[in-house]
């Protein structure tokens, strides 16, 4: 590929996904976020393979650095994910003591 084609990719790549991520209401996107890290997984995978065929060296800085970004995005989906699901368990818990009254013995 050339530089061209892989700035067009990039480019596209990015407004693709800020229409798809601005179009999800904000009291979904916690919810969301569980199924969309397998689509932040494919993109990190598409910005390694770019990285991997960048033949110049400010096409690589732009590869890095969209790798170093779809990293954070998607360990950061995994980590609002973790919190959300210790949410609902807190929750679920608390909601056994009060119909049990009793406290758990750990």
């Amino acid at each position: 590929m050339d530089a061209m084609n892989l700035l067009t990719v990039t480019v596209l790549a990015v407004f693709v996904g800020f229409e798809v991520v601005s179009k999800v209401s904000s009291t979904l996107h916690t919810p969301l976020m569980s199924g969309a890290n397998a689509i932040h997984g494919i993109i990190l995978v598409g910005a390694i393979i770019v990285a991997g065929q960048a033949g110049d060296p400010w096409i690589l800085a732009v590869a890095l650095l969209a790798v170093v970004l779809a990293t954070a995005n998607l360990v950061g989906g995994f980590v609002v994910t973790d919190r959300m699901l210790h949410m609902f368990r807190a929750r679920k818990e608390a909601t056994v003591k009060e119909a049990t009254g009793k406290e758990d013995a750990k």
